[in-house]
């Protein structure tokens, strides 16, 4: 936690360093995979601590995100020895453990005393159980995030736009509360003249080759009512992923997109929305949470300039889970020391520097610490976004259904092609077809 005192953390750290951790299985050197971002820095600040302790050294292999499923899958298909360590996608779940890449944890969580009530609930649901809701973990929840916004508080606190916004709308101009509200002030902010530069609306994911627009359009699916099966028969897809309302979901995200982002925005994930936001491009964008240390430290659009606030509702309020628990790869030769890894990073001390340090803590007791909410100025969104969570498919067939995915909404939101109830048909028969080859319908 950033706020607590020096004496306490010195305190702390005496005490771990004498009494923590007392029979450690050794290593010379243990391997960690992960993607190359933010938090993965800030995850080998904090294992500086772990080789300390310990005298295994820790080597990390970070991969860009456009390459990150790639890259970890294949080697995991592969039987691969390079990762000791893996820090894998909540849909990375049910293949690995059916596949038998990750190493069962729930032995090793009984006997270390670590408790997954400790945890947020959402967070060990998408990150560590397979089959969902059931007490079999694969993961230690490992670095909480969920789609969330930003938002220019500059703009929004300039008297005159203020004026103008109200006597148009006939309500304050502030951060939105649902996704009516949040159109309405795309629209304002679109092809305005700020500071003598045309700005626009917002900035949402449309990317086509990984996951982009897949996690994008579904805050909007989900608060619309869409549903991915029927849940008093799985697998049931037809009038939940097609239903009336999720048509209407899907034409509004389309709306929003022809509506009210930048030029050039057919191609949009996760650094092109940053990008757009540093620049000054738009009023509001749609990014990961772990986006947003990084952003209200920029000193061109953060510190004051910057607010943030989780997913809109409609008739139901969700927001796309993000984040990953982190495994032991059972084809490495260091399985106990790699354990003892996860054991060391479930410590409470521990998770706080995590978040101290720019990772997303899942632990009840730093979330829940009574000044968590203050300790930083995103804090609360992040608090309010985890809240209300929902994950895509973890099936072991998750790629192909994501590929389904991507396509057709990317064919219908962004090239323009048929309508959003075709799509979602289309969706519904590319799902059918990979769950009757599984052999689950």
């Amino acid at each position: 936690m950033q706020t607590i005192s020096k004496a306490l953390v010195g305190l702390a750290s005496a005490f771990i360093m004498s009494s923590a951790l007392p029979n450690l299985a050794k290593a010379d050197q243990l391997t960690l995979c992960w993607a190359a971002w933010d938090p993965a820095n800030a995850l080998v600040e904090l294992s500086k601590d772990f080789t300390a302790k310990t005298g295994t050294e820790m080597k990390f292999e970070f991969v860009p995100w456009t390459s990150y499923a790639d890259r970890f899958l294949n080697e995991l298909n592969s039987h691969g020895k390079l990762c000791d360590l893996i820090i894998g996608d909540s849909q990375w779940l049910g293949g690995s453990a059916e596949n038998g890449h990750y190493v069962k944890l729930n032995d090793f969580f009984d006997k270390e005393g670590i408790k997954m009530d400790d945890f947020v609930p959402a967070t060990v649901v998408g990150y560590s159980e397979w089959p969902k809701n059931t007490p079999n973990y694969w993961a230690l929840p490992a670095m909480g995030d969920v789609v969330g916004w930003t938002y220019r508080k500059d703009w929004f606190e300039r008297p005159e736009l203020k004026k103008e916004f109200k006597e148009k709308y006939g309500r304050d101009l502030a951060a939105p509360k649902t996704y009516d509200e949040l159109k309405q002030i795309a629209e304002f902010f679109q092809k305005r003249q700020i500071d003598g530069k045309t700005v626009y609306g917002a900035s949402i994911y449309t990317e086509r080759g990984s996951e982009g627009i897949t996690m994008g359009v579904t805050n909007v699916l989900y608060d619309w009512g869409f549903q991915y099966d029927n849940p008093d028969k799985p697998y049931q897809m037809e009038g939940f992923v097609n239903s009336p309302d999720a048509v209407k979901g899907l034409e509004f995200y389309k709306a929003l997109y022809d509506c009210c982002t930048p030029p050039g925005s057919s191609n949009v994930y996760m650094v092109e929305a940053a990008d757009a936001f540093k620049s000054g491009q738009v009023a509001m964008q749609m990014n990961f949470a772990f986006t947003w240390p990084g952003l209200y430290k920029d000193e061109k659009v953060g510190g004051d300039k910057i607010g943030f606030f989780p997913n809109p509702a409609e008739k139901k309020h969700f927001a796309q889970l993000g984040g990953q628990g982190i495994s032991v790869v059972s084809y490495s030769g260091k399985r106990d020391a790699a354990l003892q890894y996860i054991k060391w990073f479930a410590q409470p001390e521990v998770q706080a520097k995590w978040w101290k340090l720019g990772g997303y803590s899942c632990l009840k007791s730093v979330v829940n610490a009574p000044d968590f909410a203050a300790s930083q100025p995103y804090a609360q969104a992040f608090l309010d976004s985890m809240a209300i969570v929902k994950d895509f498919w973890a099936e072991p067939s998750y790629a192909t259904l994501l590929q389904d995915m991507q396509k057709r909404v990317h064919n219908y939101v962004v090239a323009g092609n048929g309508t959003a109830q075709e799509a979602l048909d289309g969706l519904v028969k590319d799902w059918s077809e990979v769950f009757k080859d599984d052999g689950k319908i």
